[in-house]
Order: structure tokens, then sequence, then C-alpha cells
């Protein structure tokens, strides 16, 4: 008992310094950049006060201006090294400035796949349909029936083609059929919207985590889009449902040396090799959440394109738990039951891991976006942890971020992360939202819920968006935007996958919705072809 106290007391250690070195280095970092961008101001009242110094006293009578240039020459003449060394000074101090000031990165569009009517299946359907196409054994299906009525997910959500045919056609030409759907029409529509040629597109970003085909997303893209031959290109895999804020931080970091161009970031995954026919429980949660949809976002550093842009990435914050234990790495594995089936286990502890991410998370975060009597408490919490018992202390993020984007991954998620965070209903309506009518689309959830913001007229000019999304591994990461103009989207049907039914929404969700599943026939290929 001792030794185990003793471990909890060094890993309390251990988090404490983490906490108080993050915060620190968060305000030195703020600090300098508040520096930088007061350096221009310094330059121009160090110029005053020496040319004051050319200036006569009051009492005296003002020479002309040419007397006055002709000393400052003449004495610019005497201290010629002065002279020099400060002109190289000021210059040195303009280069630094200019060189440490990032380059904007504007939003400039988004889309979000909405699938046809052919692709929507109630609950009821979806679990027959499984029960019919699958292996599954009878208490599999009423494990199923019972996650999907506590899921939050409505009857209005989409499968792939492959998964609704009998029997399921697992194959790699359907998921190639059901993955250039979604790119290619996310894609189609987003270059569409922002009126920007391909061959303007110098960054191209795909992330998708379970299907990584050969040729990959990104080399799909340069040949469908006859994309330029130095287009720089990124696929990104195996990352889980937060790579979509991963995929924009490296478009962020690209756009830093890439002048004048725009990046395409792309967000999917795929349904149609990723169901599980099989009967391990902790594989079989994945198949009442998941379903079919991706986006595709638009940036540009071009300062020309401010103007037209939605929005400015502020800040983005990745954090990475998988070195902090065992349980946190493997939450979330693909991995073979004893039959051979593939599928994707959740281990029972992921909540727990979810929550530890989050507070490192918000740790870094923090500093960034709260005002200082917010991180003071935090940062005072944080020391009494270490005399007293006392809970985590969570800041008020609602004192700095109007709007939040929370990954719809799943009801028990959202309910932790609005009690964590203290958040109202109307916060988290546009994830619950997105999971009542989309269901969870992997990373590309974060942009199906500001897409909702959007519909619904929500997004002011100067608002501020904080998308969270977690990640096998496991992962929690951030970005915040800030809102350059005031956006409304309902009417938006080519990109925004709301505008049809926004005015019907929200709903209320139960927290257990019952279905029967045998109030509907079996679908079958030509219901759904």
């Amino acid at each position: 008992m001792a030794s185990l106290n003793q471990h909890r007391s060094m890993a309390t250690d251990r988090e404490l310094f983490r906490t108080v070195r993050q915060a620190a280095l968060n305000h030195a970092r703020q600090l300098y950049h508040r520096l930088v961008r007061r350096l221009p101001h310094l330059l121009a009242v160090t110029l005053v006060v020496g040319a004051v110094q050319l200036v006569p006293p009051s009492s005296a009578p003002l020479p002309p201006l040419g007397a006055l240039l002709r000393e400052a020459a003449a004495r610019a003449r005497a201290d010629a090294g002065l002279v020099a060394a400060a002109a190289a000074g000021l210059a040195a101090a303009a280069c630094a400035y200019a060189a440490s000031r990032p380059r904007p990165v504007y939003l400039v569009e988004l889309a979000a796949y909405r699938p046809g009517p052919a692709h929507r299946a109630t609950r009821a359907e979806s679990v027959r349909h499984f029960a019919r196409a699958g292996r599954f054994t009878d208490e599999s299906v009423a494990f199923q029936t019972r996650m999907l009525e506590r899921a939050g997910v409505g009857d209005a959500t989409h499968f792939p083609a492959s998964i609704l045919a009998f029997p399921v056609d697992m194959s790699l030409r359907a998921a190639r059929e059901e993955s250039e759907a979604v790119v290619f029409g996310v894609v189609d529509g987003v270059l569409a919207a922002a009126a920007v040629r391909a061959a303007d597109i110098g960054v191209v970003i795909v992330n998708s985590s379970l299907f990584s085909p050969t040729p990959s997303f990104t080399s799909l893209l340069v040949s469908r889009y006859g994309l330029r031959h130095d287009v720089v290109t990124h696929n990104l895999s195996g990352m889980g449902c937060s790579a979509s804020i991963i995929a924009i931080d490296l478009a962020k970091h690209l756009l830093q040396v890439h002048p004048e161009t725009y990046a395409l970031v792309v967000s999917t995954e795929n349904i149609t090799l990723n169901a599980y026919l099989g009967n391990h429980r902790p594989m079989l949660v994945t198949n009442t959440l998941f379903r079919m949809g991706g986006a595709a976002v638009l940036l540009s550093n071009r300062r020309a394109d401010r103007a037209r842009a939605r929005y400015r990435l502020v800040h983005t914050v990745r954090t990475h738990r998988g070195g902090a234990s065992d349980e946190s790495y493997a939450c979330v594995t693909q991995e073979e039951d004893a039959e051979g089936n593939v599928g994707v286990s959740l281990s029972r502890g992921l909540m727990s891991v979810a929550g530890d991410a989050l507070r490192s998370n918000i740790t870094a975060l923090g500093p960034l976006v709260l005002p200082l009597s917010e991180q003071l408490r935090f940062l005072a919490a944080a020391l009494l942890r270490r005399v007293a018992a006392v809970k985590p202390y969570v800041p008020d993020f609602k004192l700095a971020l109007e709007h939040f984007c929370i990954h719809a991954g799943g009801r028990g998620v959202l309910d932790e992360l609005e009690r964590s965070l203290g958040l109202s209903a109307w916060h988290m309506e546009p994830s619950r939202m997105t999971l009542y009518r989309f269901g969870n689309t992997s990373s590309s959830s974060l942009w199906y819920e500001l897409a909702y913001c959007e519909a619904k007229g929500r997004i002011k000019r100067g608002d501020r968006v904080w998308q969270i999304a977690f990640g096998s591994g496991f992962k929690c990461n951030s970005a915040v935007w800030k809102a350059l103009r005031t956006v409304d989207d309902a009417g938006r049907r080519d990109t925004n996958p709301w505008a049809d039914d926004i005015h019907d929404l929200p709903v209320h969700v139960p927290k257990v919705s019952p279905f029967a599943s045998s109030d509907q026939a079996p679908p079958t290929n030509a219901q759904h072809a």
C-alpha cells in the first residue's frame, strides 16, 4: 500500500510539473509574440526620440528646416560609426520582425458530404440487415440494438451501397467506389464554391485512418484534377478521429514556407472495409456509430483572400498521451477477433483515457485563449492539489470562445465533455445534431458541426470557434478559429449538408430511444440501388 501511495504521489508530482512548465512556456511565448507585435512602435518611438535631440530648446528661435538638415548631416558624418551601427540595428530589427510574423492562414471554403437518399437506413433497417448479412449471434444483435437505442444516432444516417447490399460487399473495388464518391464530391464542391483553379493549389493533405489505398488518396486527387507537378502532398493514415486537426496543423506549417498558395485538406473514412461481422462486443460498438461522410477545406495564406475568407486560424494544439500508459496507447485498436474478423476494439477505459488527454490539451490551450483570471485560478488549483485532495479546476472556456465543435464520437463522449467543460445545451447542439443526423463520420464530424453553426446563422464576425477531437494512440487535438465575417450558409446546398433540413433542427434526443427492429421490411439491393 505504501508503495502504491508513493507511486501515485510521484505521478501527481510529474503531472503538476508538466502543468506548471507548460503554463510557463505558453506565457513566455505570449510575451515574446506581444513584444514582436509591438516592435514597430518601439522603433517609431526610438526615431522620434532621436529626432527630438536635434531640435533646439524651446527658448531658442527655431532654425530653418535646411539648417536642421545640414546640422543632422554634419552630426552623422562626425559619428559615422554610430549611425552605421544604428542603421544596422534598425535593419536587423525590421528583418527579425518580418521573419517572426507567421503568415496568416485563412479558411476560404468548406464542404461536407451528404449522401443521397439511396444510402439512408433507419436504425431498424440497419440492425435487421446486419443480422441477415452477418454471422451475429442473437446476443450480438440484441447488444447492437441496445447500443443504438442509447447512442444518440437518428434514423436518417447513411451507409455506403456496399454495406447495404446483400451479401455485404467488403471488396477493395467497393471501398474505392465509396471513397471516390465522397472525396470527389466534397472537392468538387469546395473548388466550385471558392472559384479556385486546381492549378493554384500548392498543398494537398488527405487523412483517412483505416483505408490507405495505393496509389494514395493524394495521388488520386493529383490525377483526377490535373494538379501541377510540384504540388506538396501528404497522405495521413492510422491517426484516428482527430486526424483532421492534425491535417490542419500540418497545412498551417506548410503554408508558412510556401507563399501565396492554397492548401486543400480532405478528411474522410471508409466504412466498406471496416464494418465488423463478428461477435466480440468491444468491436460491435463501431457498427452502431460510424457512418458514411467526409469533408474538404480550402485554406489560403494569400493576404488578398482575407476579404472573402470565413475564418483565420488562431491556434492549433496537439496532445499525444501514447507514452502515458499502455492503456492510453491501446484503448482504441484495430485487430482480429478469435475467428479472424477484423474490427476496431474500444476498451472500457476509453473515457478515463480521454479525460486525461483532455486535461493535457486544455492545459496547453488555456494560456493561449483564456483571460488571465482563469489562468491564475487554474494554476492555483494545480498547486493546491499538491497539498490537499481537491478536484482539478476546469477553466471556463465560455469566457474566451463562443462556439464549440466537439467530435461526435458518441453520446457518452459528448455527455462527459458537456459536464467537464460546463457547457450548455446550446453549445453542445452542433455536436449532438451531427451525431443524430449523420452519425460518427470520424475526423470529418468537426466540419459537419461547423457547417451546422453556419447554417443556423450563429457565426458572427469576431466569434471564436473551438474544434476539439479525440483519436487513437491516444490523442486530443484542438483548433481555434476566428470568424472574419458573419456567415450564413442556410441555403448553400452545394456545400452545406444541412441546407434541406436545418429549419427542422434541433430535435430532442432522449437518452434511450427504443425502436422495434421488426417494424420494417429488410433492406435489399433494389431498395438501395
